[in-house]
C-alpha cells in the first residue's frame, strides 16, 4: 500500500546517481535550487503547525539544507528528510516532538482535511522510515547538528539601533517586523549555512531600512558605516 506522501518510500537505499553533462550543470542546479526552496517552505509550515519555536524551526532548516549539500537531491525522499529533520531539530533544540504528530500534519498539509492516520502496517512503516532517516542525516552530517543562529544578534542589534534612531521614525515604520520576517524567510534556501550568523542579522535590518527609506542618524558623516559597529568584517556594497 504506498504512503500518504508523494514521492515517499519506506526505503533508504540512494538511487544512482546520474552522470549529468556539463552543459545541463547550471539548468539542473537552478532546479534543485527551487526544489530545495519549495521544500523548505514545506518543512517550515509544518513546524509553525507544530507549535515548534523559531529556534528549533531554523535548526530543521539548517539541518535539511546541510544535509542536501552531501547528498544528492534525488538520492533520497526529500519529504522523508523533511520530516526527520523537523523531528532531529526538536531533539537538539528540546523541544521534542512526537513522530505520531509530525506525521499526521504532514498528512493533512499534502491532504487538506483528510483524518489522522489509523495506526496500521502503513503508519508504523511511515515512523520507521523516520528514525532510520534520523540515524542517516546523523552519520552523514558527522553528527554536527548544532548550530548558531541569527536570532539573538538581531534582537540585540534591534534594540540598540531602536535606541540610537528616532523614537517617531521608528514606531511609524515596522523595520523590526520586517527584518524578522526576512530572517525567516532566508531559511528557505542556504543562506545559513553560507554567511555567519552576525552578518544575516545585519544584511537583514539594512534591507528593511532600505525597504523604508530609513537612515540611520549621522550617517553620512560617520568614519565608518553603522554595521561595522556590531561586525567589524562586514561588508556591504
Amino acid at each position: 500500500m504506498p504512503l500518504p506522501f508523494p514521492g515517499s518510500s519506506v526505503e533508504l537505499q540512494p538511487e544512482p546517481s546520474l552522470t549529468r553533462s556539463l552543459a545541463h550543470s547550471v539548468v539542473d542546479s537552478a532546479i534543485v535550487r527551487r526544489r530545495l526552496r519549495f521544500l523548505s517552505v514545506q518543512a517550515r509550515s509544518k513546524g509553525v503547525k507544530l507549535g515548534m519555536q523559531s529556534i528549533p524551526i531554523a535548526t530543521a532548516c539548517t539541518i535539511y539544507h546541510k544535509f542536501f549539500c552531501e547528498i544528492d537531491l534525488d538520492a533520497y525522499d526529500p519529504y522523508l528528510v523533511a520530516m526527520s529533520s523537523l523531528y532531529l531539530a526538536g531533539k537538539v533544540e528540546e523541544q521534542h516532538l512526537r513522530t505520531r504528530d509530525i506525521i499526521n500534519v504532514s498528512n493533512r498539509y499534502f491532504h487538506p482535511g483528510s483524518e489522522p492516520l489509523e495506526l496500521d502496517s502503513r503508519f508504523w512503516a511511515l515512523r520507521d522510515s523516520i528514525v532510520q532517516c534520523e540515524l542517516l542525516m546523523l552519520r552523514v552530517l558527522r553528527f554536527q547538528v548544532s548550530f548558531q543562529h541569527p536570532h539573538k544578534y538581531l534582537l540585540h542589534y534591534l534594540i540598540s539601533l531602536k535606541n540610537w534612531l528616532n523614537r517617531y521614525s521608528w514606531q511609524r515604520t515596522p523595520v523590526s517586523v520586517t527584518a524578522w520576517a526576512l530572517l525567516r524567510d532566508s531559511y528557505h534556501g542556504g543562506l545559513c549555512l553560507r554567511f555567519r550568523a552576525q552578518h544575516i542579522a545585519v544584511a537583514v535590518i539594512h534591507l528593511a531600512l532600505q525597504a523604508y527609506g530609513v537612515e540611520v542618524p549621522a550617517e553620512a558623516e560617520a568614519e565608518k558605516p553603522w554595521w561595522q559597529i556590531y561586525t567589524m568584517d562586514t561588508e556591504i556594497p
